[in-house]
């Protein structure tokens, strides 16, 4: 009987570990994905709101190789309440087959999240990401301000996907606030 509880601990915290790292049912990542190609620094342009980006403007992230495999990923932004930037490390993982646009990325140890890429353009100026279901969304661009045709388009396919792009939040990224 013990055994057979130990058995079933490791599986729940399995499951945990890796529960939130899929891709939300029925789409798929961009394929031809370019590990090189997407390192630099990317603007979020627009974003589902969630906990761990309340109130923040100015967000971007920079990925880059990490010493062990992998990538580093710096988030940043400003908060405007608190008067002061934030930023976390963390990092990032291929979750699939290596040309996939899929990572599993982490900024609190063990736990892992979905980062799925599903729209990027060939030069990897601007990008729709995914979460692992459709909670998280994120509209990035190598640019501070994304062109408005493009964006309404990835506004619209995001909407075709079951996203709910009424709840998308545009991100401030005019002046830069002092310090």
């Amino acid at each position: 009987m013990q055994m057979i509880r130990q058995a079933l601990q490791i599986m729940v915290l399995v499951l945990i570990l890796t529960g939130c790292t899929g891709i939300p049912k029925g789409l798929q990542p961009v394929s031809d994905f370019n590990t090189e190609q997407f390192l630099g620094t990317w603007y979020e342009v627009a974003r589902l709101d969630h906990k761990f980006e309340r109130g923040m403007s100015h967000v971007q992230a920079t990925y880059s190789k990490r010493d062990k495999g992998g990538i580093t990923v710096v988030n940043k932004g400003y908060v405007q309440a608190d008067n002061e930037w934030k930023s976390v490390e963390g990092k990032a993982f291929l979750n699939g087959e290596p040309n996939q646009g899929r990572l599993k990325v982490s900024f609190f140890g063990p736990f892992y999240g979905g980062y799925n890429v599903l729209v990027l353009d060939s030069n990897y100026q601007y990008a729709l990401v995914a979460g692992y279901n459709r909670d998280s969304l994120w509209i990035l661009s190598r640019t501070k301000v994304l062109d408005e045709e493009i964006f309404r388009s990835l506004v619209s396919q995001a909407k075709k996907w079951g996203f709910d792009t009424t709840e998308l939040i545009k991100v401030e990224q005019g002046d830069i606030p002092k310090n």
